[in-house]
């Protein structure tokens, strides 16, 4: 029991130096503005489907990298067409592959201000209320980017034709503005696929934790033998050097001239307080000075 215990928490201990982002991916950086706007913003959610799940697990690298890429490019389109939003978005997303209950589940989580810059860089284009873009024929786009992407990766032949037919899922929906949008994204950048004070029990190689059920928010728990849970926790860490944290759009580094000229458009920045560094931070108040995004719409 006790070779057990050791070996579960040491493979715990390997999670967030594994999963931890790489100081170049920019929450510290340079291309993070220092200013914050009151907007509203929308969470868009792409999942990989069932079907391509064995072959993410063997080809980690090709089918994350495919999921951001495909993902951003389908929003950023649908987003430019007129009967949406119109121009340029500015997005972040975050790549999350675990359920409560630690079963393998790829998504990207896209934090997107609901507004866009337009395709001369002269007007700012702000979204509807509580509406984004409509999430069949983002799916549907999303859908048919991957499966080109994959043709292309010479990985299609082993995808069952019937996923190219099925319904795939994108949800969007709104999050609040400024910085109840960045409390909302903060749990998704710096969350690990299991905390330690949510193991509950480690008696005779079985492992009990608990978890929360996301639609009826009721706390459950689940008992696995030792084996079974650090094969189902392990399968979270990322492959070396991943960036698990991506922008696009606005928010990318090259396109700061269009994101200062959409900041001057509306005229609404203004500059975060920064506080000393030799004062000590709350663990919130360290997650909020890394996510000094600007969140870049026109308040309704």
């Amino acid at each position: 029991m006790k070779h057990g215990t050791a070996t579960i928490l040491a493979a715990i201990a390997t999670v967030p130096s594994a999963n931890r982002m790489p100081l170049s991916n920019g929450w510290n950086g340079s291309r993070n503005c220092s200013c914050l706007c009151p907007t509203s913003c929308f969470m868009v959610t792409f999942t990989l489907p069932q079907p391509l799940r064995s072959l993410a697990r063997t080809e980690q690298k090709t089918i994350y990298n495919l999921l951001f890429r495909t993902a951003a490019q389908s929003l950023q389109q649908l987003a430019h067409d007129p009967r949406f939003v119109g121009g340029q978005i500015g997005m972040v997303g975050i790549l999350q592959t675990w359920t409560r209950d630690l079963r393998y589940h790829p998504h990207v989580h896209f934090l997107v201000p609901g507004g866009a810059l337009s395709t001369d860089g002269q007007h700012w284009l702000r979204a509807k209320n509580h509406f984004f873009v409509h999430v069949k024929p983002l799916a549907k786009l999303f859908r048919g980017k991957m499966r080109d992407g994959l043709r292309k990766t010479g990985l299609l032949s082993q995808i069952p034709d019937s996923v190219w037919r099925q319904a795939w899922v994108v949800d969007c929906r709104p999050v609040g503005k400024g910085e109840s949008a960045l409390k909302y994204l903060a749990p998704y950048v710096f969350r690990v696929a299991l905390s330690n004070k949510r193991i509950l029990n480690v008696v005779n190689d079985q492992v009990t934790f608990r978890y929360q059920d996301g639609k009826s928010k009721r706390q459950h728990t689940r008992t696995l033998s030792a084996e079974a849970f650090i094969h189902r926790f392990l399968q979270h860490v990322l492959p070396r050097g991943f960036v698990k944290v991506r922008y696009y759009g606005l928010l990318a580094p090259s396109s700061r001239s269009r994101l200062a000229q959409a900041k001057r458009l509306l005229g609404k920045a203004r500059p975060l307080t920064h506080r000393s560094s030799h004062r000590p931070q709350t663990k919130m108040a360290h997650r909020r000075r890394r996510l000094s995004l600007v969140l870049i719409a026109v308040s309704p």
